[in-house]
C-alpha cells in the first residue's frame, strides 16, 4: 500500500533541522506511578508494512548529504548538495590580475559522518544559472539549473574519503574533510570580475546575481553493490567553503566564498528501488507482514494494532511496550540508528503527523528498537485520537542514510513485533 502525505520532520536537538506540529497525547491521564496490581495484555495483533514518503523538506537542515551507495536490500542511495556561496570581505583588493599566480582553487568540505563503505566516488561540480533563496522551501526532489560545463578537471574527480584523519591545509591540522579541486579558470574569472569595475562584489546580494551557488554532486555509474556512501556534510561549519589559493608578487595568499546558515542549500536525494524486495512490499502492505522497512528520505514504516480498540474504557495504563526487533548482523556497515522517531495521524483523513512524543531506543543486544507507547495508547482508550497507524522513521529522515529492516508479524525469524500494555482498571 502506498500512502504519500506531506513531511512533519520530527525535532530533535543537534542534527535534524525541522518543523513539527506537537500534540499532548495523554496529558490528563492519572498519575500510574500510584497504582498497582496491573492486568497486562500482550496478544495484540500487528499489521506491519511500509508507506512510501514523496514530499521531504530538505533545505537547511544541520547537515546536508552527498554521495552515493547501492544498498543489496533497498537498491540506490544517490545525494547531491545544492548551496550558496558568500563572500567573506566585499570589495576585495586583488589589485593587478595579471599579477597574480592562481596555485589551486579548493570546494572543502567538512565531515561528521557517513553511512556505508568509504570507497572511491567520483564527484562533479556544476555552477548554478537558477538563484536559490532562504524564504523559498525546497524538498528532496528539487533542483535546480545548472550550467553545462563541470567545474572538477577529471584529474582531480575520484577521491576516497577519509572521515577519520585530520586534513593538513597549510601546516595546520584540520577537522577530515572532503577536498575537491576546482577548475582555476573559474577562480580566474572571479577575480577578474572583481577587479574589472563592477559592483559585483561590493555585497553579497550582488554576487548571489553573479555566481549563483553550486550544485554538487557524484557521477558513480560503475559503483557496483554493496560498494559507496553517504557522506554527512557540515556545510555550516568555518571549514566548509570554497578557496582561492594564490600568489601575488610572490606572496602566497588566498580568498575565501563562504557556506553559512545565510546560505540557502538543500539535499537533493534520488531513490530507485525498483526490483527490490522494498518495492514490493511498498506495492502490496501485506507483504509487510513478514518484514518491513524505513530508510530516510523515503521509507517509513507502518504498525496498525486494531486491538487497542478491544481495550476497556475505564482504565489507566501503565505502561505500553513496543518491541520492533530489526534484522542486523553486529559489524553490517548498513546499521540501524539509535533511536527511530513515532508518529501517528491525527485523524484518518489527515496527512499530517504528529509525534507521538517518545523516541526508540535500539538495543544493540536484542537487536530491538523498544518504545513505550503509552500516553498515545491512553489517548486512544480515552477517545482523544482516533485509531490510525504509528509511522516509525529513522530519528534523522531528512539529513542520513540511515535504514532500517524491521521483522514483520508473520517473520520466520525468533523474535516478532509485540506489544504488552499495563492497565489498572477503575
Amino acid at each position: 500500500m502506498i500512502r504519500t502525505f506531506a513531511l512533519i520532520a520530527l525535532c530533535f536537538v543537534g542534527l535534524v533541522s525541522c518543523k513539527k506540529k506537537e500534540y499532548a497525547l495523554g496529558s490528563d491521564v492519572i498519575d500510574s506511578s500510584t497504582l498497582l496490581n496491573g492486568t497486562s495484555v500482550d496478544t495484540f495483533t500487528l499489521q506491519t508494512y511500509s508507506i512510501q514518503e514523496d514530499t521531504v523538506i530538505s533545505d537547511n537542515a544541520a547537515n546536508v548529504v552527498l554521495g552515493s551507495y547501492i544498498d543489496p536490500v533497498f537498491g540506490l542511495y544517490n545525494a547531491s548538495v545544492y548551496t550558496q556561496l558568500r563572500l567573506a570581505g566585499v570589495d576585495p583588493n586583488f589589485a593587478d590580475p595579471s599579477e597574480i599566480v592562481i596555485d589551486s582553487f579548493v570546494l572543502a568540505l567538512e565531515y561528521v559522518g557517513y553511512y556505508g563503505d568509504l570507497d572511491p566516488q567520483t564527484f562533479e561540480v556544476y555552477e548554478l544559472q537558477e538563484s536559490l533563496s532562504l524564504d523559498s522551501t525546497y524538498y528532496s526532489f528539487s533542483s535546480a539549473s545548472t550550467n553545462a560545463a563541470n567545474l572538477v578537471p577529471s584529474a582531480n574527480a575520484t577521491i576516497t574519503p577519509n572521515t577519520s584523519s585530520p586534513t593538513i591545509v597549510d601546516g595546520d591540522s584540520l577537522a577530515p574533510q572532503l577536498r575537491i579541486y576546482l577548475d582555476t579558470n573559474v577562480a580566474r574569472n572571479l577575480i577578474v570580475e572583481a577587479t574589472s569595475g563592477s559592483t559585483t562584489f561590493s555585497s553579497n546580494e550582488a554576487f548571489l546575481e553573479f555566481f549563483k551557488g553550486l550544485h554538487i554532486r557524484t557521477n558513480n555509474s560503475s559503483q557496483l553493490i554493496g560498494e559507496g556512501a553517504a557522506l554527512y556534510i557540515d556545510i555550516n561549519d568555518p571549514s566548509s567553503k570554497a578557496t582561492i589559493y594564490f600568489k601575488q608578487n610572490g606572496e602566497a595568499t588566498s580568498y575565501d566564498f563562504l557556506m553559512n546558515s545565510d546560505c540557502a542549500d538543500f539535499t537533493h536525494v534520488d531513490l530507485d528501488a525498483a526490483g527490490t524486495i522494498v518495492d514490493e512490499v511498498l506495492a502490496d502492505s501485506i507483504l509487510g507482514q513478514d518484514e518491513f522497512y524505513a530508510q530516510a528520505f523515503g521509507t517509513r514504516s507502518a504498525i496498525s494494532i486494531p486491538g487497542l480498540l478491544d481495550l476497556p474504557e475505564n482504565i489507566i495504563i501503565h505502561r505500553a511496550d513496543l518491541s520492533l526487533p530489526v534484522q542486523f548482523q553486529t559489524g553490517y556497515k548498513y546499521q540501524p540508528g539509535n533511536n527511530i522517531s513515532v508518529a501517528t495521524y491525527l485523524d484518518s483523513s489527515s496527512s499530517q503527523l504528529a509525534n507521538v512524543g517518545v523516541l526508540g531506543v535500539y538495543n544493540s543486544l536484542d537487536k530491538n528498537f523498544n518504545i513505550n507507547i503509552r500516553e498515545y495508547v491512553q489517548s486512544v482508550v480515552n477517545k482523544e485520537l482516533p485509531l490510525t497507524e504509528l509511522v516509525v522513521s529513522p530519528l534523522y529522515f531528512i539529513n542520513s542514510a540511515e535504514r532500517i529492516v524491521f521483522n514483520g508479524s508473520n517473520t520466520i525469524n525468533k523474535m516478532k513485533p509485540k506489544l504488552t500494555v499495563t492497565y489498572t482498571s477503575y
